[in-house]
């Protein structure tokens, strides 16, 4: 099933404008949350299809938001792409381990973004 309804989820206003600018444009639906807490209530609300996720927010971080949905029974087939300004090597293996699906560095080329989700779609 192609993939349509996203989930963003950055504290940055300037960076969820970005991405749902490029997503929109391409055609999908696009929900968006402010922190890790938000995202686990909208993600049992309203199942997206994709998840992009920030690391550094304020309380739980993204490597812990993307954890918890992939150690939930319900949530785990969500896939989650992590999208951080770390970029360091060890980060991408860490966020990877935690069930990410992909990991890209910010900014997120738009070209590199479509490219993954048309992969796991």
């Amino acid at each position: 099933m192609a993939i349509q309804r996203i989930l963003i989820v950055d504290d940055s206003p300037t960076e969820r404008y970005y991405l749902t600018d490029i997503l929109v444009k391409n055609g999908f639906s696009v929900s968006t949350a402010d922190n890790g807490e938000d995202a686990l209530a909208r993600i049992k609300a309203d199942k997206p299809q994709l998840i992009l996720m920030d690391v550094v927010m304020p309380g739980a971080n993204g490597f812990q938001v993307t954890r918890a949905i992939a150690r939930d029974p319900e949530l785990k087939d969500v896939p989650v792409i992590i999208c951080s300004s770390k970029n360091q090597e060890t980060d991408r293996i860490w966020g990877m381990r935690q069930g990410a699906k992909a990991y890209l560095v910010k900014p997120v080329d738009a070209a590199e973004l479509l490219a993954q989700i048309a992969a796991l779609g």
